[in-house]
């Protein structure tokens, strides 16, 4: 296996909106590479990237994947990514770990919801980017509409370097604006082209656009503005250098257009990205953190000590956990031993892989640039960083978002909770911005994703890879029950039957707390009413009393019980008596004390553009939020407010729809308030009816 050196790799993340055909346009390159033998359809399930079962069924991608191939002898790293809002993240971390973004766009469409979202992702990093104007061939393609769309939304450095011949279903070819040729290309699809003297129709729109691009060129260098006024054009090498230092320092960002479907226009792009994109070597300093959590900076070279970041993990149920890595420094070699730096464990590296999509192929070492993969590590996972034990540095890698629905979820077959615990800890080992756990107070199972479609595809997976077939129902909201004033009340448990009777008396007093108190119990008392030895049964009765609820069967809190007086008798009473005792005091007292009930209010930070507002505060107000301010944030507007949780449970589809898909959403809890009297009452007979459907059916 032939290893590459960092001048000799180009890491390129293709990312854009879904359905702009990321997917084929990375088959067409790897066809038109020699990689493949031929050019795969998503619609036959036959590419590269997109091999998951769910991906060749849903017919767009969900996951990360990796391909490569040669060009010019320089490796091309290709990270496909999806373009769906709820996977966006898996592109923002292909973004982490690559030196440029071809951002793709449909010509039919231009600019959208993911366009943009990618973009900040790849300024964020400071990416170079190629921007792909895919679909020529398609009806209502526009390379001119496209191009304005993009410019509007990103500036004036969106800069063509080719022009289509032909739009819709006449697209054939291409003219590049830097050497000024035109490409003719085959209609069967085998990416076969030749030269041909630029169309005599469009000879000046190509002169015109040929100008603007050496004018933008010569703009950034002195010294090429200057031969430009003396010689009034600059030469291809002369263009090629100035594109490639105005694209790394993204004051270009080079505008190429193609049909991947048809093949056309694909080895256009392979000259762009190995002519005029960033190597391995040349994407600046990289940061990390040392052992002593100090900044440090270093260079993406053989030479130096090494270091790699896992960026995305896969998991089967029968090869395992594989985890793909990108080399930031050093070289890595198989079967050998480095250290997890941000967990502060050793890992011992098994054969080192090459990835094609879904093919592996073992390579003895790999070097600083590169992408690769390894399977079965101890305890590594998306996130983490490998490095030498002599030199622990610690890559940092993205955060991921809140998550914005959640679902109950419980097997299907009875027995099955540690089946369904154990296949999602693999999944979230896939997928980080996966959440799963217990809720305390409802004792549900809860999962949450980025949308319903996230949870669904979770669901899939579980019961395709996994075997365990689960229900999910929307999550109960953890409401809690309190008092508004205090009262007396009186507990008295007396019964007998043959033997020993059951006795015990007490009287309480119960007080409200302020909110956040839980539960307080004091003991008030004297002379012996009650032996010591049955105090706690008291305590313990009241506990177990709360908890259970009064009104609708949550918890009650924020109150405190004085234990006042009580009675005992020397044979009949009991631990057990007590308690029975204390509950029936709970009971009393809960009924003159004015329970009602809880509910948990979120504090909200809501991020979409200005144009939105009116539409999000009017939604916000008939969810009962309260607006509590609003700020201006890089393009933005944020919302800061405080929502009932109950009115929060299925937001994120509400938001996407209002927003087309621009805004996001950051909640976490605040505090509890009492439910309005209205809402309670619902609440209240929805327990009631609940609780005797499950006695009914007991």
């Amino acid at each position: 296996m032939k290893t590459y050196s960092a001048a000799e790799i180009r890491n390129l993340a293709v990312v854009g909106h879904n359905d702009t055909g990321k997917t084929t346009l990375v088959s067409q390159l790897l066809f038109n590479a020699g990689a493949t033998t031929r050019l795969g359809s998503i619609n036959e399930g036959s590419t590269v990237t997109d091999f998951d079962q769910d991906e060749i069924d849903r017919k767009h991608s969900i996951s990360t994947a990796v391909a490569w191939g040669e060009w010019k002898g320089q490796k091309l790293n290709l990270i496909d990514t999806p373009g769906f809002g709820i996977f966006i993240m898996e592109a923002k971390s292909a973004l982490r770990v690559a030196d440029a973004a071809a951002v793709v766009v449909s010509a039919v469409t231009g600019v959208e919801v993911s366009t943009e979202k990618v973009w900040k992702f790849a300024e964020d990093f400071e990416l170079p980017r190629l921007i792909v104007v895919n679909k020529m061939d398609r009806e209502r393609a526009s390379f001119t509409r496209a191009l304005e769309s993009l410019q509007k939304k990103f500036g004036k450095n969106v800069t063509p370097i080719q022009i289509p011949i032909g739009e819709e279903k006449d697209f054939s070819g291409t003219i590049d604006l830097v050497s000024m040729r035109a490409w003719k290309y085959a209609t069967d699809g085998s990416g076969k082209y030749e030269v041909i003297d630029i169309p005599a129709d469009m000879k000046a729109d190509a002169g015109e656009w040929h100008e603007k691009l050496v004018e933008k060129v010569a703009e950034g260098d002195d010294k090429l503005m200057e031969k430009f006024f003396e010689q009034g054009s600059l030469s291809r090498e002369e263009l090629l250098d100035g594109l490639k230092r105005e694209i790394a320092a993204h004051e270009i960002f080079p505008v190429v257009c193609v049909s991947a479907s048809h093949n056309i226009g694909g080895h256009a792009i392979l000259d762009a990205i190995v002519e005029m994109l960033p190597a391995a070597d040349a994407r600046g300093k990289i940061s990390g953190k040392g052992a002593d959590g100090s900044e440090i900076s270093f260079d993406c070279n053989d030479n130096a000590f090494p270091s790699a970041l896992i960026f995305k993990t896969t998991s089967d149920p029968f090869s395992g956990q594989v985890s793909l890595f990108r080399i930031f420094s050093g070289t890595f070699k198989s079967d050998s031993a480095y250290k997890n730096t941000s967990k502060d464990h050793d890992e011992r590296l098994g054969k080192l892989q090459v990835v094609q999509g879904k093919t592996m192929t073992h390579a003895p070492e790999l070097h600083a640039g590169d992408i690769g993969a390894v399977a079965k590590l101890k305890d590594s996972h998306t996130g983490d960083t490998l490095a030498s034990k002599e030199h622990p540095i610690v890559i940092p890698h993205i955060k991921y978002p809140e998550n914005s629905i959640s679902f109950a979820i419980e097997p299907k077959t009875k027995g099955d909770e540690d089946k369904l615990s154990t296949a999602i800890t693999r999944i979230m080992e896939e997928d980080p911005s996966i959440r799963f756990g217990r809720e305390e107070q409802t004792k549900e199972f809860l999962i949450s994703g980025q949308g319903q479609l996230h949870v669904e595809i979770v669901i899939s997976k579980l019961k395709r890879k996994y075997g365990v077939d689960v229900i999910l129902h929307p999550p109960k909201v953890p409401y809690r029950e309190t008092i508004t004033r205090s009262a007396d009340a009186h507990g008295r448990h007396k019964k007998q039957s043959g033997g020993h009777g059951q006795f015990a008396d007490c009287k309480v007093t119960i007080e409200p707390l302020p909110r956040g108190g839980e539960f307080e119990f004091v003991d008030e008392i004297f002379g012996g009413s009650i032996p010591r030895q049955y105090i706690p049964a008291v305590e313990k009765g009241m506990q177990e009393a709360r908890v259970k609820g009064y009104l609708a069967g949550f918890p009650v809190v924020d109150f405190r019980v004085r234990l006042k007086d009580g009675q005992y008798h020397d044979v009949d009473s009991s631990e057990m008596a007590f308690k029975i005792a204390a509950s029936l005091a709970f009971q009393e007292g809960m009924a003159k004390a004015g329970a009602t009930l809880l509910e948990p209010i979120m504090h909200v930070d809501l991020y979409a553009p200005g144009e939105y507002m009116g539409d999000l505060m009017g939604d916000l107000t008939s969810r009962r939020g309260k607006v509590e301010g609003m700020d201006a944030e890089d393009d933005s507007q944020v919302i800061r407010a405080q929502v009932p949780l109950s009115e929060m449970l299925t937001y994120g589809s509400t938001l996407r729809s209002i927003t087309q898909g621009r805004g996001s959403f950051h909640m976490e809890y605040s505090h509890y308030e009492e439910v309005p009297r209205h809402l309670q009452d619902k609440i209240i007979a929805d327990a009631q009816k609940a609780k005797a459907e499950k006695a009914e059916h007991a």
